[in-house]
């Protein structure tokens, strides 16, 4: 890909947003109906490529399981409010009303609770309880002291999730977590990230993870960009990691590497144009946090937004557009994109002709940036 130059000492490749690319039809289409979303990792089978992302205004144990049974993947925040407190729901209206100039500071207080392992151990057995693919999320921080207690909770899918993770992390004070270690002690399969360039993926699949996040920086309460100045546009970082993940294939034998695109998804379009650019699934924030059974009642917020040290996001009001269901599936009642993205992406697959998510990757994409109004 050729670069740009910014200066006389500095050039920079050209990369793109989801805006700035678009999925062409082609000569062949078919029936919606006649279109398979389904998605498998290791071996658990979804009916569709959807992952709930683990932040508190997403996902509470019966968002998990209430997505578990509409055929997505529920995966709760195991450093939440749910695994903090007994009885969460007074903290999460107090979080809906705080004013904008106090929120942060009040959100840095409610989340200085210690997380608690009988909470996460409960948690997840309220989960397990309903019949679902049971899953939770810990960043790389917390793994080590708590992973006991997910695996004894009797976790299906363990994700280590935090704003970027890498194979080779540099630490002085303490002893940082061997991903390629505790990866093959673990009996459960591992989706880790976020990363989001071709080798810190190919460096995450040669630790022995199942899926890899992709996105840094790009979702839709983050201001990590504005914060760091780092930022990672998700169509070239989607299709970087897509790459690294066929020529980890070639290395490995065929060991096949989910790609799952995390941050800057916040229509169904975004979600198509991930898969076409190399994703297996989506994990979702903002966009389920819009549904009526989400806990955050039309606010969204992740760990970033009360890091106790350097926030880099906030509190966001989202609204609601529909129950779980009408977002997944519809009927939408709206034609933003934010409902019946199921439906959306059925459309998109068979309009270019393609029959299941692995043969939409190979969908042709052009470069077509969006100017908005």
């Amino acid at each position: 890909m050729s670069e740009i130059e910014i200066g006389v000492s500095k050039r920079g490749r050209r990369v793109y947003a989801f805006d700035d690319v678009a999925v062409v039809p082609s000569r062949r289409t078919r029936d919606p109906e006649n279109v398979s979303v389904t998605w498998q990792i290791d071996a658990f089978t979804f009916e569709t490529p959807i992952i709930a992302a683990p932040m508190d205004s997403v996902v509470s144990p019966a968002t998990a399981i209430a997505i578990g049974k509409l055929g997505g993947l529920g995966v709760l925040d195991l450093e939440g409010l749910w695994t903090r407190y007994e009885d969460p729901e007074p903290l999460l209206a107090e979080i809906r009303s705080l004013p904008v100039e106090s929120a942060t500071q009040r959100m840095q207080q409610i989340y200085a609770e210690p997380v608690k392992a009988e909470l996460i151990r409960d948690r997840l057995a309220e989960i397990r309880s309903a019949g679902v693919t049971v899953a939770g999320a810990l960043s790389p921080q917390r793994t080590q002291q708590f992973y006991e207690t997910v695996l004894a909770a009797g976790v299906d899918l363990f994700v280590i999730r935090g704003t970027t993770v890498s194979a080779e992390h540099v630490a002085q004070q303490r002893e940082p977590l061997n991903l390629k270690k505790f990866i093959y002690e673990l009996d459960v399969p591992v989706i880790v990230g976020g990363a989001a360039t071709y080798t810190a993926a190919l460096h995450l699949m040669r630790t022995g993870a199942a899926g890899v996040l992709v996105g840094f920086g790009g979702g839709a309460a983050s201001t990590t960009r504005v914060v760091t100045g780092i930022h990672a546009p998700m169509a070239t970082a989607v299709a970087d990691v897509a790459g690294a993940r066929r020529d980890y294939m070639d290395e490995s034998g065929g060991r096949y590497v989910h790609v799952i695109a995390d941050g800057g998804l916040g229509t169904s379009g975004d979600l198509v144009k991930a898969i076409a650019c190399g994703a297996d699934a989506v994990m979702l924030g903002s966009t389920l946090a819009r549904a009526s059974e989400a806990p955050g009642g039309g606010w969204h917020w992740g760990a970033e937004a009360h890091h106790p040290e350097l926030p880099r996001g906030h509190r966001v009001q989202v609204g609601t557009v529909g129950s779980l269901e009408e977002v997944l599936y519809g009927p939408a009642t709206v034609a933003d994109g934010t409902a019946n993205l199921i439906g959306a992406l059925r459309r998109s697959m068979a309009t270019t002709g393609y029959s299941d998510l692995k043969e939409f990757q190979r969908v042709e994409v052009v470069v077509a940036p969006y100017l908005a109004d």
